[in-house]
């Protein structure tokens, strides 16, 4: 079994090929042994050249107001007033240190993203 480390482009687009023949061999077999170690280089080499960030705090606090169905009366025991919620959700106003803590525990909102420092007008502010 050859295996070659992931260093180009083109290795990352060769690999990902020889990845797909693989899919389905079975655990525990050569094929299984080869497409193991493929995944494991692909996914160095991803780290390393297409690293994932996480996304602003704002962009954070409405993905989970989505995905939960939550409502701006929703976050106001963790915000503040109604009208502190809206102008966090327009960029107004940056989170605290006390309303990062209280989204992060209340809606399971990571914390990286509430610390992100916004690319927008505000960033957080302890």
């Amino acid at each position: 079994m050859e295996i070659r480390p992931v260093r180009t482009e083109s290795d990352y687009r060769a690999t990902l090929a020889e990845i797909e023949t693989l899919m389905n061999a079975g655990a525990g077999t050569p094929e299984g042994d080869r497409l193991d170690v493929l995944v494991t280089l692909v996914e160095a080499y991803e780290r390393q050249h297409y690293p994932l960030d996480f996304p602003d705090p704002v962009e954070a606090i409405k993905f989970r107001m989505e995905q939960q169905g939550l409502t701006v009366d929703d976050l106001v025991p963790v915000i503040g007033r109604k009208n502190r919620v809206y102008e966090i959700l327009a960029r107004k106003r940056p989170l605290t240190l006390r309303m990062i803590e209280g989204l992060h525990r209340v809606f399971s909102i990571p914390a990286e993203s509430l610390l992100k420092r916004s690319d927008r007008r505000h960033q957080p502010v302890a």
